[in-house]
């Protein structure tokens, strides 16, 4: 589903796109959420209790690949993060396996999203908020629109609240990946960085919702 609804034609360039409602958004995202996140997390602590540590790593490099095979087989794409994330679970997973450690396959990715917070954090200063790239990825913006003094500091804003979640995320994965077992690991910290996460989402959504709305009405008088 595009992110972006075309609209006539005739109204202003600030406002020639419209997002699609957040219900519908929501329901396109839920399925990815599960794929991600949830189903990952089941497959790995089911075979931690029934397979023991290798056969873990097995079964979520398995997952992986057999997502891959599966879009393949119905001639879906694959997308080259989806490769790149297949690449990354085979390294994490081997280096796992050769320490004998279940804390190596995950201090990796937890390293990434503090790298990933700081990469945020630094966007502002430079005033090329790193949000608002994202959001053009994947969001045809017009550049009239993001000239206007008020997306532009939406945008900064944006960018340090996902800063700080990142950061959070990181700090929470980090003490509890050294502090607590690897299964409290997996269900409190996914639950705990998924409510966080749905919670920043939800903010920019409405957040630019209000920031579109300003500008409309901005632009109309």
């Amino acid at each position: 589903m595009d992110l972006a609804t075309p609209v006539n034609s005739s109204r202003s360039d600030h406002n020639g796109f419209e997002l699609p409602r957040l219900t519908a958004m929501l329901r396109h995202a839920l399925p990815h959420f599960v794929e991600g996140v949830i189903a990952p997390v089941a497959v790995f602590y089911a075979a931690l209790v029934l397979l023991g540590l290798n056969g873990a790593l097995i079964a979520a490099v398995s997952w992986v690949y057999v997502g891959i095979l599966w879009r393949v087989a119905r001639r879906l794409p694959v997308s080259g993060m989806l490769m790149l994330a297949a690449l990354g679970v085979t390294i994490r997973a081997v280096l796992a396996a050769a320490t004998g450690s279940a804390v190596v396959y995950f201090l990796q990715p937890t390293l990434g999203t503090l790298l990933v917070s700081m990469t945020f954090l630094a966007s502002v200063p430079m005033r090329r908020p790193l949000a608002q790239k994202l959001a053009t990825d994947m969001v045809p913006l017009p550049e009239a629109f993001l000239a206007h003094v008020r997306v532009r500091q939406f945008f900064l804003r944006i960018s340090l609240l996902w800063s700080l979640v990142f950061l959070v995320n990181a700090l929470i994965s980090l003490w509890m990946l050294f502090h607590e077992s690897i299964g409290t690991y997996l269900w409190v910290r996914t639950s705990l960085v998924a409510a966080l996460g749905t919670a920043a989402v939800l903010i920019s959504l409405i957040g630019f919702r209000r920031c579109l709305r300003h500008v409309t009405t901005e632009t109309a008088a």
